[in-house]
């Protein structure tokens, strides 16, 4: 498999998305807006994956090629490509499929559960998936649902944590892809001066969970595994 990733800041690392295509030999590369770099063609890669980031998706005046991404983004879902959309990159997606984005009530940021929607009519994506996960958050945003996206995940503080639209294009909220290390990453270069709420933790409560990293990397691998099954 070919997978095509977009990433927005050197912070938002591939993390476990990295480990599974080296284990699986998929061929991994990437987009790096930040260094300026264009999206390559449609035909060169079977599963595009659009990473987080700390800027909004209306950021046009600083980031000025958000626009060129969304129309990017556009095409490939146009021409039925499977995508993966996680925190920002769900955003994009709902955005381009005519969704409000907008401030959630609550900021998540750390360790919260997720439950899977949908009881015993569950989508069909969800077959085999845990009913309930702890899941690391860092967002204070979050978006409606698209005309004909069929909801996956929700949380306490987030209404909408996932979809899924057309069986192909899947949009999380949550980052099943953080390792011990790239939660690192953000608690030094964006944990001061955290807000205070019911849904944002210590540091020193998102570091060192070890159980709840098992349990996203395998939540991660079984994700990515059920769009290998697409290709």
């Amino acid at each position: 498999m070919k997978i095509h990733v977009l990433q927005h800041s050197p912070i938002n690392t591939l993390g476990t998305i990295e480990e599974y295509a080296r284990i699986k030999g998929h061929r991994l590369e990437s987009t790096r807006f930040y260094e300026a770099k264009s999206p390559p063609e449609l035909d060169s890669f079977d599963l595009l994956i659009i990473m987080g980031g700390p800027m909004g998706i209306y950021d046009y005046e600083e980031n000025p090629w958000l626009r060129d991404e969304k129309a990017f983004i556009k095409q490939a879902v146009d021409t039925g490509k499977p995508i993966l959309g996680i925190c920002l990159g769900a955003q994009l997606l709902a955005d381009i499929l005519g969704a409000r984005v907008y401030e959630n009530p609550h900021m998540e940021m750390g360790w919260f559960p997720v439950r899977a929607s949908g009881g015993k009519n569950k989508p069909e994506f969800l077959e085999g998936l845990s009913e309930r996960i702890t899941v690391f958050h860092w967002h204070s945003r979050t978006f409606d649902l698209p005309a004909g996206a069929v909801h996956l995940f929700e949380s306490e503080g987030c209404k909408n944590q996932g979809f899924i639209y057309n069986g192909r294009v899947v949009a999380l909220q949550f980052h099943p892809e953080v390792n011990e290390e790239r939660i690192r990453s953000l608690i030094e270069r964006f944990g001061e001066g955290l807000a205070e709420g019911p849904f944002v933790q210590k540091k020193q409560e998102m570091l060192g969970q070890r159980e709840y990293l098992v349990g996203t990397k395998e939540f991660m691998f079984l994700v990515l595994d059920r769009f290998e099954k697409m290709i």
